[in-house]
């Protein structure tokens, strides 16, 4: 992709650029912008001359930016490109965002084209998403290396202002949330009661780990994980380690994350009960 600004400034005159489109160098995508070469265009040309046709400081955004970082599907034939607030391009099939917060430190380039930056992205789309999407988006961006919850978190700190970050921050805070030993214990011990199962043994010691909870008579072993997001591959080989033991000696390993505890105790609550019941009706 090429705009007829940047022709100019090679040395291309106005005769020069027609003469290439009529011999089939150069085909017209958007007003002011060319395919180079042939007149077939990848999805990327196209975001690519979206951009373009926005003006020099123009730069993918929103749910467009978020497929060119593969953190979700293209949802949309319409391009989301950004542009400086004094700007007043606009163009057909292009949303364009007038905003004042496109510094150098929240804008990159990738395969080429003019996007925000990962963690911008994200705290873009968490003003159009659903909390759903928007974690899925979150997770995908850790998978993808992109930009992890922890570091997402500490990026956010420069984004004072912007749309997006207390929701975006809000998400973070409810996934990565960790309670104390006595606030885990004070919170889900009457989910335990609800359903009808004895106190558990609490920080016990089974099969050489220490577990959170532990009902010797039904072999149910519960464990809580402070951290929903981005555990380390060695935790990840550990907590399966673990619940490996636990498997092969017999015991049912059940596994809770402390904003779980916390945020959702009705699945807490239905979850333990469904197990409960399981093994009470086989022992």
């Amino acid at each position: 992709m090429v705009s007829r600004g940047q022709l100019l400034e090679l040395g291309f005159g106005a005769d020069a650029i027609k003469h290439r489109v009529a011999k089939g160098r150069l085909h017209p995508v958007r007003r002011g912008v060319y395919a180079v070469g042939r007149p077939r265009v990848t999805r990327y040309g196209h975001w690519m001359a979206a951009v373009l046709s926005c003006g020099p400081e123009a730069v993918l955004s929103h749910e467009s930016a978020a497929a060119l970082w593969c953190m979700r599907p293209e949802q949309s034939s319409v391009v989301d490109v950004s542009v400086p607030a004094r700007a007043a391009r606009r163009g057909k099939g292009i949303a364009v965002h007038r905003r004042w917060d496109l510094g150098s430190d929240v804008l990159t380039r990738h395969r080429g084209i003019p996007v925000t930056s990962p963690a911008l992205t994200l705290v873009d789309l968490a003003t159009c998403l659903p909390s759903g999407e928007l974690e899925a988006a979150v997770n995908e961006a850790d998978k993808r290396d992109l930009m992890n919850p922890e570091a997402l978190r500490e990026t956010m700190r420069g984004f004072a202002g912007r749309r997006g970050v207390p929701v975006l921050r809000d998400l973070l805070d409810r996934r990565t949330f960790r309670l104390t030993d006595s606030e885990l214990e004070r919170r889900f011990l009457p989910l335990v009661r609800s359903v009808g199962l004895p106190t558990p043994l609490t920080r016990h010691h089974v099969n050489g780990f220490r577990v959170d909870f532990y009902w010797p008579d039904l072999g149910l072993v519960v464990e809580t994980d402070g951290l929903r997001y981005h555990r380390t591959p060695a935790q990840q080989a550990t907590d399966r380690v673990r619940d490996q033991a636990h498997a092969a000696s017999g015991l049912t390993p059940l596994r809770f994350t402390h904003a779980q505890v916390r945020f959702d105790p009705d699945h807490v609550q239905a979850t333990l009960g469904s197990v409960a019941r399981r093994l009470g009706s086989s022992s």
